[in-house]
């Protein structure tokens, strides 16, 4: 039976044989799924990629409001589709080092300050224009502008001027920096004709595939580019981007064969699908977070005592218990975690406390009536279930927590940003400074706890500046403990990134700077 097999095996390993033909003929020969299944994949690998098809992916975080502008990716959906059209100078890769892309290369000044771009020749837009120096140049003009409430604004801010040059694209800071390649490979900053000016939500890029049908809050389709410049990517024929908002539907779509990969898998279902035919559920720890916000500029959340009550009157034990179900481990509130470097470890962890929470809510001097904060399904999973548990916790120490549950469409353009007290997610950032540059910095417009201290902008430029880690440490460190007894995050646990991925799939690697294989998963995968 061995020498039978070693020829099925042989034959995958050709391109001969698909996998469901595959795994016919070693039941015929008595080897169970399991067994079949190794064999198979082992040999599908071996194989390399494998071209054609259509590539089916269920994600949440698709609202009917969703756009295909690089700079309002918000949600799963719209950074997924971001990644399948388009590219930026470079990616962070999965060992942390950079993969360019849309550049080729990077130097910088020896005071770092100055950093230079050898743009890569020969690439297309999906209009048929070839990408220069100048698409770049109006590409980073775009978001650094106001106007464009670009998720990348913030960390745009320390540019002091930008130059094209024949096939070169060249950055002057005011202050150095040193980790400018990485935040320059932010997800929104894909590189668009003109940079995005005359369209911004045309879609057009320079990715492995074009986009065929936009229907938001519903289906995003894309077809291969049959002039994409890099031949190890755009394995498929099609990708089909699927909105599955609902944790049970979108589980069920995979199973059924109805999606090839799904995003977001529950905890609590997670070692349960594990355990299902032909459906690998994979993870990987990294800098994602779920959170409640609070907005430090509006009542009652202006109050730094009553920030503390709340911090103090969650479990986050609990809720890695209960809710991660192990699949991530517990937050001190504040962005950063040992995914980072230089993170400081010796920063005290906070516990719930009942005792202390009480303390700081009676120096409040709050009035009593109920704290609303807003939640939705797609905040993150399980984030209704974490509200109450957080209610629960409160109660304990008189705290008068009430959860408003809101729809899941619209949820990112009516609620996140917008109201004082909701639950939200961060995948991280590959960097301390950009983070912090995205979501904290006073002028960034993904401000979400509407954070605007000057020291602590300060504190930011001056590590950017510093080039000895030692005490760049040091600062982010005292950033970090500010954030953490004055700022208006809450941050109970970082989450791994859990996905479930059908045996079809090849191709799959392990990320850990965003979701979906840092959304590269439809241009990197393929089908068997």
């Amino acid at each position: 039976m061995n020498k039978k097999l070693d020829h099925l095996s042989a034959r995958v390993r050709s391109k001969c044989m698909t996998r469901r033909e595959f795994m016919g003929r070693a039941a015929a020969l008595g080897v169970s799924t399991a067994v079949a299944g190794t064999v198979f994949a082992n040999a599908a690998r071996a194989a390399g990629p494998v071209k054609g098809g259509t590539l089916r992916v269920g994600l949440q975080g698709g609202e009917s409001t969703n756009s295909l502008d690089p700079a309002l990716a918000v949600g799963d959906v719209e950074f997924v589709n971001v990644r399948t059209f388009g590219e930026c100078l470079a990616n962070v890769a999965p060992d942390g080092s950079l993969d360019f892309r849309a550049a080729e290369s990077v130097e910088a000044s020896d005071d770092g300050k100055v950093w230079t771009y050898k743009i890569r020749s020969g690439v297309e837009f999906h209009n048929g224009k070839t990408m220069t120096s100048e698409d770049v140049l109006r590409t980073m003009e775009r978001h650094s502008n106001e106007d464009a409430t670009s998720g990348a604004l913030g960390i745009m801010k320390g540019i002091e001027s930008m130059r094209a040059d024949g096939d070169y694209f060249q950055v002057t800071l005011s202050i150095a920096n040193a980790d400018l390649p990485y935040l320059l490979a932010d997800y929104h900053l894909v590189i668009q004709p003109d940079g995005g000016f005359d369209n911004p939500t045309a879609g057009i890029g320079t990715g492995a595939y074009v986009i065929k049908a936009d229907e938001p809050g519903a289906r995003h389709v894309f077809t291969k580019f049959k002039n994409y410049w890099d031949e190890e990517r755009g394995h498929v024929d099609a990708v089909e981007n699927i909105v599955l908002n609902d944790a049970t539907a979108r589980t069920a779509a995979l199973q059924s064969g109805q999606v090839h990969m799904i995003n977001r898998v529950e905890p609590k279902i997670a070692q349960l699908l594990a355990r299902a035919p032909n459906i690998d559920v994979k993870r990987v720890s990294g800098p994602g977070h779920y959170v409640f916000i609070m907005h430090v500029d509006t009542e009652p959340f202006d109050n730094n005592d009553l920030r503390l009550a709340l911090k103090y009157a969650i479990d986050r034990e609990e809720m890695v218990d209960k809710i991660l179900r192990g699949y991530g481990t517990v937050g001190n509130d504040f962005p950063i975690n040992k995914a980072y470097p230089l993170f400081d470890e010796t920063i005290p962890q906070r516990t719930y406390d009942p005792a202390k929470a009480a303390e700081h809510y009676a120096k409040s001097g709050h009035d009593g009536s109920p704290i609303i904060l807003q939640v939705a399904d797609v905040a993150f999973p399980g984030a209704v279930d974490a509200a109450a548990l957080f209610q629960q916790t409160a109660q304990a120490a008189g705290i008068p927590l009430e959860i408003k549950r809101e729809p899941n469409d619209g949820y990112w353009s009516e609620v996140w940003n917008k109201r004082p007290f909701c639950a939200s997610y961060w995948s991280g950032r590959p960097v301390q400074d950009q983070m912090y540059s995205t979501a904290y910095l006073s002028t960034a417009d993904w401000n979400d706890t509407r954070w605007k201290v000057p020291a602590f902008d300060d504190m930011m430029l001056a590590a950017r500046g510093e080039l000895d880690p030692i005490r760049r440490k040091e600062i982010y460190s005292h950033m970090a403990r500010m954030l953490r007894d004055q700022g208006g995050l809450i941050c109970p646990m970082f989450n791994d990134f859990v996905e479930g991925v059908s045996a079809d799939v090849q191709g799959w690697i392990e990320d850990p700077n965003l979701g979906m294989m840092n959304g590269l998963a439809p241009q990197k995968c393929w089908l068997v």
